[in-house]
């Protein structure tokens, strides 16, 4: 049997193909066609159109969060520029106010320092006064001791001893008023 087959393969070319199986290939692919194009096609059209919506939602999503981020950022340099506007204008009015205080404290200070003074030279004259008066009076009293060891009588008469005291206070005083004219 062997022999038989071939010797019928031997009266066949083997460059011409088989009918039948020419049929049941072109079959295959037809079916295999249907299939990709019925079912496979549309699974991966669906699955690239949904990639290139969820591609292009993202980009929308990018700008819009972009506009979003720049529109912020121009809002943060607005109150910054604001901030520093305040800030200036609070350190202006504190370096006023200080202004101002400082010269209140040395106003009052000179108005104190016056008043100080005032006083000092009212204590001081009234002290003056008080000590010119005991010098008229210890001037008197030495004056009439003197005067009576030179007369030789007592000059504890008050009215005379004041009135002897004040001449020579007077002549005191004009001779002092002379020499500080000349």
């Amino acid at each position: 049997m062997n022999e038989a087959v071939i010797l019928a393969a031997e009266g066949a070319n083997p460059l011409v193909p088989n009918w039948w199986e020419i049929l049941v290939t072109v079959l295959g692919f037809a079916v295999l066609l249907f299939i990709v194009t019925k079912f496979v096609v549309p699974a991966f059209e669906k699955t690239y159109e949904e990639r290139s919506q969820a591609i292009e939602g993202g980009i929308a999503k990018a700008e819009a969060a972009q506009a979003e981020a720049n529109a912020a950022l121009e809002e943060y340099k607005k109150q910054l520029v604001d901030a520093r506007t305040e800030a200036n204008r609070i350190r202006e009015e504190a370096r006023a106010e200080g202004a101002q205080i400082l010269a209140e404290l040395k106003e009052k200070a000179a108005s104190e320092s016056a008043r100080i003074s005032e006083q000092a030279h009212v204590q001081i004259e009234a002290e003056r006064s008080a000590a010119v008066a005991s010098l008229r009076n210890e001037v008197g009293t030495l004056a009439t001791e003197l005067a009576g060891k030179i007369v030789g009588e007592s000059l504890a008469d008050d009215d005379r001893s004041a009135r002897v005291v004040d001449r020579f206070l007077a002549d005191l005083d004009s001779q002092q008023s002379a020499g500080a004219s000349n």
